[in-house]
């Protein structure tokens, strides 16, 4: 358990954050040409854009200006936003592999599902999560979580590529969990404790024959360097009771202080992305939410994101 306050970037709250302009990136003119010439090779030679791999050239021309982003990601706040592909130019197919490259730049592409998918679609297909569905294929408010917070590995780092936005609703908020761990480790160190303890969360039937439905992880932990977060509420409650055990007292607590801080705005940071924008979060300790929206009723102008899992190199 760490038992020191962290005192770096990444223990942000909305009142110490950088400015908002900084979390904004744009990709330099040696990269978007770089790009250009990629696309007009896809065009004459196309291919599943999952198989596609980062050139030479795409890697000499946009390093530099991908590194900050990197930079962020890891000793940073812990999030950025690229700023957007010109959709002007290019289909969404072809941004969706703009995007699929630039993923390949801070990290390694993995499943985000039994099924094996590597680009997954974030939109509402009109499942209810009350019925064992995923928030991301929901309209509902997902709460403050991390991905995978039920998995074998979760994602060092999340993308999110924005192709169309929602009638209204549908916000992008973070939290730094290196905050929340000094708020608690300040003013409530026995609940710091418990949520130090295994907790169990159900797994949404990403698990193969003869596997449990539910895992067990704590919600904090601290590896000497880095804090990592696992959390999902909602699914920690549907684990216990899958699981058949019941969370006792100090359990209930805890959770019940962590959710409080979870409501609180002065640990957050809210915000909308604009069609062509990507974000990219460090998953070990930014929560995440995206508030409940409502969508058009035209098909074609539903609110719809790509979402990437990364796994750090090296």
């Amino acid at each position: 358990m760490l038992t020191a306050a962290l005192t770096d970037e990444r223990a942000w709250r909305a009142r110490t954050i950088d400015d908002t302009d900084f979390w904004y990136y744009t990709l330099s003119g040696d990269c978007l040409s770089a790009f250009e010439a990629f696309i007009q090779k896809l065009r004459r030679q196309p291919r599943p854009i999952t198989d596609i791999r980062i050139s030479e050239s795409l890697f000499d021309s946009c390093s530099e200006c991908l590194q900050p982003v990197l930079a962020a990601l890891n000793a940073g706040r812990g999030f950025a936003i690229i700023e957007r592909v010109p959709f002007e130019r290019y289909t969404v197919e072809e941004a969706q592999a703009m995007y699929w490259v630039i993923g390949q730049f801070l990290g390694i592409p993995f499943e985000q599902n039994i099924q094996g998918t590597l680009l997954y679609d974030v939109r509402d297909t009109g499942q209810r999560v009350t019925e064992g569905a995923r928030f991301s294929v929901t309209n509902a408010e997902s709460s403050f979580h991390v991905d995978n917070s039920f998995g074998d590995s979760i994602p060092d780092f999340v993308g999110l590529l924005c192709l169309h936005t929602a009638k209204s609703g549908g916000q992008s908020q973070l939290i730094s969990a290196c905050a929340l761990h000094n708020e608690l480790l300040a003013n409530h160190p026995d609940v710091l404790e418990t949520l130090y303890q295994l907790f169990c969360f159900d797994r949404r039937g990403q698990f193969e024959a003869g596997q449990a439905p539910t895992s067990q992880y704590p919600i904090f932990q601290w590896d000497g360097r880095e804090l990592t977060i696992r959390y999902l509420y909602y699914y920690i409650q549907v684990g216990h009771e899958r699981a058949r055990q019941a969370l006792n007292p100090e359990q209930e607590k805890a959770l019940g202080v962590l959710e409080g801080l979870l409501r609180r705005p002065d640990f957050r940071v809210e915000f909308s992305l604009e069609p062509g924008q990507m974000l990219f979060t460090n998953n070990r300790w930014i929560l995440h939410n995206r508030t409940a929206f409502e969508d058009y009723p035209d098909p074609k102008r539903r609110r719809h994101y790509v979402r990437l899992w990364l796994r750090r190199k090296g």
